[in-house]
């Protein structure tokens, strides 16, 4: 037991130092190494399968609404790149440049892409002729390279994996149904999923994706109240397609400009699940996405009959859930903290009075609740349970972010709430960005999050200024 008490020591608290906690169950739990690259981290194993169990269910999510994966090319020429103002604006400060190939200087520089809205308009302008050519539904899974100053594993990286999704449609109606279909799979993804809660709106005019028209966004609160930036899906208009000089026949046979959207999430979701749902004994993870559902655990190993049970129970188990036998020759209490520490949603531990009496002790990670039950009934009891954990972790997350969402009606009330509180501010904002900026400096980094779609009307004036106000906006600190 000195291991076990030693291994959970080793997490520093996350009361105590929320930044070094989450670094310790990120490396502790075996989700990431360092790279000799600032920003650039090895999956390991377990991290990664965290990663492909989120990419399943989103590719299900997205082809269920007619879109294909594609791939694109990973560098982008630089003259391509310019040819969005906006857009290369906006990614500048964070670009990397390849400008050798072998020992070749390139005659010209190639963006290693930071995102591939320019290379999909480059295929479109090729592939898209006629009305009939339209929509086109397309999603990528690859990596991106966007030069961070400052680099936190899975939230801000060198290098990142995600998805981006990108469509081209006949119709601006079209474009913008789509931009809000895509936003409600990741709403639903985090709820169902993930059982994350999150404030869903538009982004400001400051805040929206270069280039795009509007940005909408999901934010889920972190446990320390902290926002996220969760997922963001964009309508472009027809801007990029008039800068690539995209063009169709319409169906009244003249030529027009499609609308173009955009949407993506990446594996800063991770760094979501760790920061919304983990403990002072490391992960919590939701049991849709975790690769180990449930872990058997023998008792008294040693003893006769008692492993070849266990392996009975994960063979049963393993019909209908992910599951893991450790028969390493740990003691049972190092297990108990392993499989804590890794986030596992239920441990099945057997030993010989168990068998003596036909049943065996489920222990949920959420609760460490103990539960006795008939080995005949297990199966029906571990999906109840994994059901039952899903749902507590979702409420526990909502309660969070309604613990921690706060009203400012005034200048005053709103500065001190930034410095002092944390979490999410409901106020009025007048639609100036000057006043974003104000309070964003005097708050030392509270920015604006989103418009939610149903607003309410808090007070008659913008919190900042005392000017009529336009929107209530939900304010907060940023990942």
């Amino acid at each position: 037991m000195a291991k076990n008490k030693k291994m959970v020591e080793a997490i520093t608290s996350r009361d105590e130092d929320f930044a070094k906690w989450y670094t310790d169950i990120v490396k502790k739990a075996q989700l990431i190494d360092y790279s000799s690259v600032k920003g650039c981290m090895v999956f390991r194993p377990y991290g990664y399968a965290i990663w492909e169990n989120i990419q399943k269910d989103m590719d299900r999510r997205f082809k269920e609404t007619g879109v294909e994966n594609v791939y694109m090319p990973m560098f982008i020429p630089e003259s391509l790149l310019q040819r969005e103002k906006d857009h290369v604006e906006g990614f500048a400060p964070e670009c990397a440049w390849v400008t050798h190939g072998g020992t070749e200087k390139l005659a010209e520089r190639l963006c290693v892409r930071p995102t591939s809205e320019t290379l999909f308009c480059e295929h479109y302008k090729k592939v898209v002729e006629t009305y009939r050519d339209l929509p086109k539904l397309y999603n990528q899974w690859c990596s991106v390279v966007r030069w961070e100053k400052t680099t936190r594993p899975f939230l801000r990286n060198s290098e990142f994996l995600w998805q981006e999704g990108h469509t081209i449609h006949e119709t601006a109606e079209e474009a913008k149904e789509e931009t809000l279909r895509m936003l409600k799979v990741y709403e639903d993804f985090y709820r169902e999923t993930l059982a994350i809660p999150a404030v869903v709106g538009r982004k400001t005019e400051k805040e929206k994706f270069a280039g795009a028209e509007i940005t909408y966004t999901i934010e889920p609160m972190m446990h320390n109240g902290v926002a996220l930036q969760g997922g963001t899906s964009h309508y472009f208009g027809d801007g990029f397609a008039k800068s690539f000089d995209i063009k169709f026949q319409g169906r009244d046979n003249t030529l027009h400009y499609p609308h173009q959207t955009s949407w993506g999430v990446s594996t800063r979701m991770i760094g979501a699940i760790i920061m919304v749902h983990g403990d002072d004994d490391g992960l919590i993870l939701p049991p849709k996405i975790s690769p180990i559902q449930v872990a058997v655990i023998p008792i008294a190993q040693h003893k006769e009959g008692v492993l070849e049970k266990a392996e009975e129970l994960k063979e049963m188990l393993s019909k209908s859930f992910r599951v893991k036998l450790d028969d390493s020759d740990h003691a049972p209490g190092w297990k108990f903290s392993e499989y804590e520490m890794k986030g596992v949603p239920v441990r099945v531990e057997i030993g010989p009075k168990d068998i003596e009496n036909n049943q065996c002790v489920i222990v949920r990670r959420d609760t460490r609740e103990k539960i006795f039950t008939p080995l005949d009934k297990l199966e029906e009891t571990v999906a109840k349970a994994l059901e039952d954990i899903h749902e507590a972790m979702y409420n526990r997350a909502l309660e969070n972010m309604k613990e921690k969402t706060h009203v400012a009606l005034n200048y005053d009330e709103f500065v001190t709430l930034g410095k002092e509180q944390g979490g999410f501010i409901k106020a009025m904002w007048c639609g100036d960005s000057e006043c974003e900026d104000k309070l964003k400096e005097v708050t030392g980094g509270v920015k604006s999050r989103c418009i939610p779609f149903e607003e309410e009307k808090l007070a008659d004036t913008c919190v900042c200024c005392g000017k009529p106000a336009k929107h209530m906006v939900y304010w907060g600190k940023q990942y």
